[in-house]
């Protein structure tokens, strides 16, 4: 018992365990045991029947930090570098190390950049992206979101006034911007 002066109760024994509880210790005979025969001890066996992995091949160059001599023998190849926030990803592996905060803060620029490239090729196919159905921002309004900010105790009610800010301000922003391009385009063909 802690924290009083009586001496604690010793273990039980094996025999006094498997009289009081049905099928206990029915593995201790390895004779028992159903894996006995795959078993081995064997320190220097790893399981591995190579030296060294077969390495997979690259089909074009790779991102890899300087603190690596090569690539890891498997690698990702489901979201090859692309555009412009691929030649930042790849000036952060050859230029900093995994070390320095340089090296991470490229790479979440890359990430953002790479956001707002597929945005805008999100435009050149048939279906781009809805900003009103794809941030919820419809849902606010169907599905009793005001209410649900307004009642209750939300935590996180101190940046509710800067959701929509966060959400349409890009948006707007990017409308501004292709009026006064589409303005400034209209008006020269005018004169």
């Amino acid at each position: 018992m802690p924290y009083t002066p009586d001496k604690p109760r010793l273990a039980e024994s094996s025999d006094e365990l498997r009289a009081r509880i049905p099928g206990w210790g029915v593995d201790l005979d390895p004779k028992d045991r159903p894996s006995v025969p795959k078993e081995r001890f064997d320190p220097t066996l790893s399981g591995a029947h190579w030296e060294f992995p077969e390495r997979q091949p690259e089909k074009w160059p790779r991102e890899r930090s300087v603190e690596h001599k090569f690539l890891t023998p498997v690698f990702g190849t489901s979201c090859p570098p692309k555009g412009l926030s691929g030649m930042i990803r790849r000036y952060s592996y050859r230029t900093y190390s995994e070390g320095r905060a340089a090296h991470w803060l490229l790479l979440l620029a890359a990430d953002r950049v790479d956001a707002v490239e597929s945005t805008l090729g999100s435009f050149l196919t048939r279906r781009p992206d809805n900003p009103l159905t794809e941030t919820g921002v419809r849902s606010e309004l169907t599905h009793h979101g005001l209410s649900s900010r307004l009642r209750g105790r939300r935590v996180d009610r101190v940046h509710h006034p800067l959701d929509p800010v966060i959400v349409a301000a890009p948006w707007l922003l990017a409308g501004g911007v292709a009026y006064l391009a589409l303005r400034r385009v209209v008006g020269r063909g005018r004169r």
